[in-house]
């Protein structure tokens, strides 16, 4: 069993190595076992085909990451049904932001695999499932308050492009800055303008 664990490591260790330098569509099922150093049975022993070796690697951060999300926006929902419509407290956005911002660089190289090195596999567009989850939020979100606050109903193609703006934001981020510290100063006044901007669709004025 202790062998078992063990040589599975050492293939996930390989393969992510391998995928980071070539990506899930060059990268060598043969190479992986051979930097491993355990034969091709041996990871067709704990792993159906490439794809999946590539999935026991990233699928745990993105579902994790979905699920933050989700809370989110779930607390958002929850907030609005309980009256909070508007305000200048953004500390709750904050505190999601920066959980997920920690999340993300906990998680650097798996995240840089499905940001950059997932074309061919099914992960491949997962940055649209995100957007989707957002989207779908936003419309649900934005049609409740334009009707509490007696506004027009946001078009569809302004929701869709406000939640690519959000979702690219953090892909951004990881992809052009290394530390998290920095990271989340910059998310800082990000989240700022971000909350302001919607607040500000179903304004009067």
């Amino acid at each position: 069993m202790k062998r078992e664990k063990e040589t599975r490591t050492k293939l996930l260790a390989s393969g992510k190595q391998e995928f980071l330098e070539k990506g899930y569509l060059q990268a060598s099922l043969r190479s992986i076992c051979k930097n491993a150093g355990v034969t091709t049975g041996a990871l067709y022993f704990f792993f159906q085909d490439k794809e999946d070796l590539f999935a026991a690697i990233v699928e745990e951060p993105l579902t994790q990451l979905m699920s933050i999300m989700r809370k989110h926006y779930a607390s958002e929902m929850e907030q609005l049904k309980s009256g909070q419509v508007e305000g200048e407290d953004f500390s709750d956005d904050m505190e999601a932001a920066a959980q997920v911002i920690h999340y993300l660089y906990s998680h650097y190289e798996e995240v840089q695999l499905l940001l950059t090195k997932a074309q061919g596999s099914r992960f491949e567009y997962c940055i649209d499932e995100f957007v989707t989850i957002t989207q779908n939020h936003y419309r649900v979100l934005s049609d409740k308050m334009s009707e509490k606050l007696g506004q027009p109903k946001i078009e569809d193609y302004f929701i869709h492009w406000i939640s690519h703006l959000t979702v690219d934001t953090f892909v951004h981020l990881i992809s052009h800055e290394k530390s998290e510290e920095e990271a989340v100063k910059h998310m800082k006044l990000t989240v700022k303008y971000l909350v302001n901007g919607w607040y500000g669709m179903f304004s009067s004025k």
